[in-house]
């Protein structure tokens, strides 16, 4: 699924891919590099086609379908 959506994306966003360590370490190492959104595959990812997206500056954390990505974060961008 990591990979359905790197590809999507890969093109009209700046993409990492990382799934070393637990998930409070990799969102502090994203907000240290100026990440402004983390998108999450979990669990529930395979039964809904949903993602967790945090937002950097707020800490926000809200559950979208995987469709939404690329219009979310254009939206926040903009």
């Amino acid at each position: 699924i990591a990979a359905e959506i790197m590809a999507k994306y890969r093109g009209e966003f700046k993409c990492f891919y990382e799934e070393k360590d637990a998930i409070g370490k990799r969102y502090r190492r994203m907000d240290a590099l100026g990440v402004p959104f983390c998108v999450t595959i979990d669990h529930q990812t395979k039964e809904d086609n949903t993602v967790t997206i945090r937002y950097r500056d707020t800490m926000q954390q809200e559950r979208i379908s995987i469709e939404d990505i690329g219009r979310i974060v254009n939206e926040k961008i903009k």
